[in-house]
């Protein structure tokens, strides 16, 4: 006796768009995000080739690299709101931010390796830097990540922590395509701060060598960020339930009474704050799976579910 459906649905059909609470709206803040941080890229590629400044000239080049990335997750965005009910994707689209991000966060690790690399080879060979002009480059890139920051920033998506399936987390899944997106502007914004740090103390004492030094903690912080994204990415994509994630033991907790035990549970993410889950049960007075699901239906993070119920054996 087996049945799929919403938890919250009785009978009949029913779409599969996972999609975060909050999709289209971070779709547009990703999107501004791009165009401003393209401006810029723009601007300082252009200032620099006629003012003759390779830092501008550089930064700009670097600022690319985060406009790209931030480029998959915008049309990542876009493509799964437009095939959110392509009944071809079984589960939806709601993975496909979740495909972005890991994309996005390898290219952060190479951005990462980039910068460590340069700046090893500038530690082994100085070079004589233009302070007056650096700083100016570090100081407007700053400014422009930081309100690219906040356009991105969001509290719900950016811990990667488990959470607990009550009525305050309805919907409320972190969205790792966002993630991607502020993860890389704010990597730009931690080079420019380190840069400003380091250009500023190396115009005063001489130090050539702190600016190099500086770049390589960069590389490490940003290797981090990237490291966290990929395992938390890709551990949506493979459909692993972090160690942290209740929703396992909140599912038998409601279903495993009167006789009812739990032979096989599968529980997987469909898409921010949607859960999938197939249930195998055995009974000592088998109902239909309708009332397993109404007992589920308090779980608001679990958006689809199939049940299935035999009786257990004399």
């Amino acid at each position: 006796m087996t049945h799929d459906g919403t938890a919250h649905a009785q009978t009949g059909a029913h779409d599969h768009v996972f999609l975060g609470d909050n999709h289209e709206r971070n779709e547009r803040k990703t999107w501004l995000v791009i165009a401003l941080t393209a401006t810029m890229m723009v601007a300082e590629i252009v200032a620099g080739t006629v003012f003759g400044s390779m830092a501008l000239v550089a930064d700009g080049w670097h600022m690319s690299t985060h406009a790209a990335a931030m480029l998959i997750a915008a049309l990542a965005y876009l493509y799964a709101r437009k095939n959110a009910r392509n009944p071809r994707f079984t589960f939806g689209t709601g993975k496909f931010g979740d495909l972005a991000a890991f994309a996005s966060a390898v290219v952060l690790a190479l951005i990462a390796l980039l910068i460590g690399w340069e700046s090893f080879v500038r530690l082994a060979t100085p070079i004589p830097i233009s302070f007056s002009h650096a700083i100016s480059v570090a100081v407007i890139g700053l400014s422009v990540n930081l309100i690219c920051a906040l356009l991105l920033r969001d509290d719900q998506s950016l811990h990667s922590h488990g959470h607990h399936h009550d009525d305050h987390h309805h919907g409320h899944g972190h969205d790792n395509n966002l993630r991607a997106a502020y993860l890389h502007v704010l990597a730009d914004a931690l080079t420019s701060v380190l840069a400003i740090a380091a250009l500023v103390a190396g115009s005063i004492y001489g130090w050539l060598w702190l600016d190099p030094a500086m770049g390589i903690v960069g590389a490490l912080v940003i290797a981090k960020w990237s490291w966290g994204l990929i395992r938390d990415a890709g551990g949506v994509l493979l459909d692993y339930v972090p160690s942290n994630e209740d929703l396992p033991e909140e599912i038998r907790s409601a279903l495993e009474e009167e006789g009812d035990m739990i032979t096989d549970l599968h529980v997987w993410q469909l898409g921010p704050g949607h859960h999938g889950a197939i249930v195998s049960l055995v009974s000592e007075h088998p109902k239909a799976p309708s009332s397993y699901r109404e007992k589920l239906a308090h779980i608001h993070d679990l958006s689809h579910v199939t049940v299935e119920v035999e009786p257990r054996a004399a």
